[in-house]
């Protein structure tokens, strides 16, 4: 189980996904050596990943939110087969077993039927399927993943950390990458932490010329970074999807209070009957329970709410996971 210390650097990480051990030691009180070692220990035991992530936009592509509804004894071979799937994230068995919940990225032009025919194997385990555009992502854009595993950093260390970082969104559509950031791009889905030196040696650049090409990248948006851990290897072994019916003039107020809670790992505005969607992590269901009737129950303008807790987790943003590790899928297709 992860230390105090372990979760301070997986919040380090979440505030400044590629900053030196150097700094992350000197800003959480322990040595270079110790950040790199504690770090490390916990990637190569799968319960962290640091990748870095193309926007979707890039490619004139949407995330759908998708709430597959399945026979539980035919569920299992057609979640693996989703979550597999490169251009579908965040996939989670719900509900008892009965239900696949996962993020579809495609067009915002497509029909939704005619998308899901695409994507959807044929299977006689689907029962049926719901699909709705995920209109806006709430929250902090400069926060990175779930950062409510304890180990809390201060504002003042968080400042060290990430300096002048806007934290702003930039405006407008990202630009596509260049066919000659491929490599580039490649080594950091694998592991968003490739140092300057082994990206220089992959592209055959300079160590200036990826250091520039990265800040481009990065304050474009067409490059950012995810921190996918397990939370049940920290402790935290309830996670659940409220699917909330939000009264519209309420609607910004608590998508943006929601995304400030430390149960919270994502909210986001989306199409359908159900207008807002927020991913919950706690310890276990009285944690749950809790935080529903404490910081939820308060909320003006939620008119309903819907609850899908999550049997089995099937993949993060850009990890699949296998037997309880995070890994790179194409590490995960080698082992089957």
């Amino acid at each position: 189980m992860a230390d105090d210390m372990d979760r301070r650097i997986l919040h380090a990480l979440q505030c400044a996904p590629r900053a030196p051990f150097r700094r992350i030691g000197e800003v959480i009180g322990v040595s270079e050596q110790t950040a790199a070692r504690r770090y490390h220990a916990l990637r190569r035991d799968g319960v962290v990943r640091v990748v870095g992530v193309v926007d979707p936009a890039v490619y004139g592509q949407a995330q759908w939110v998708a709430r597959v509804r399945c026979r539980p004894d035919r569920v299992a071979p057609l979640a693996d087969a989703l979550a597999r799937r490169p251009d579908i994230a965040y996939a989670n068995i719900a509900s008892g077993g009965s239900e696949i919940i996962c993020v579809i990225s495609s067009p915002v032009d497509f029909q939704r039927d005619d998308m899901l025919l695409r994507q959807l194997p044929k299977s006689a385990a689907v029962l049926d399927v719901s699909i709705d555009l995920m209109i806006h992502p709430f929250g902090d854009p400069g926060r990175v993943g779930w950062a409510g595993a304890g180990g809390r950093l201060t504002p003042e260390q968080v400042r060290r950390l990430t300096g002048d970082r806007p934290s702003a969104a930039p405006t407008g559509p990202p630009p596509p990458p260049a066919d000659e950031d491929a490599p580039l791009l490649d080594a950091l889905a694998q592991d968003g932490r490739t140092t300057h030196t082994q990206l220089a040696e992959l592209t055959g650049w300079s160590k200036a010329r990826v250091a520039r090409r990265l800040e481009a990248l990065e304050a474009s948006g067409t490059l950012s970074y995810d921190v996918d851990s397990i939370p049940e290897r920290l402790g935290y072994h309830l996670n659940a999807t409220l699917w909330l019916r939000v009264a519209p003039a309420h609607l910004q107020h608590i998508g943006e209070e929601l995304a400030r809670h430390d149960e919270i790992a994502f909210a986001g505005a989306i199409s359908g009957r159900h207008n807002v969607m927020a991913i919950v992590v706690c310890h276990d269901a009285e944690d749950f329970y809790r935080y529903l009737v404490t910081r939820v129950a308060p909320l003006p303008g939620i008119d309903s709410y819907d609850v899908s807790i999550r049997v089995r987790r099937l993949k993060q943003a850009a990890s699949l996971i296998s037997h309880g590790r995070l890994v790179h899928p194409a590490v995960s297709r080698l082992r089957r």
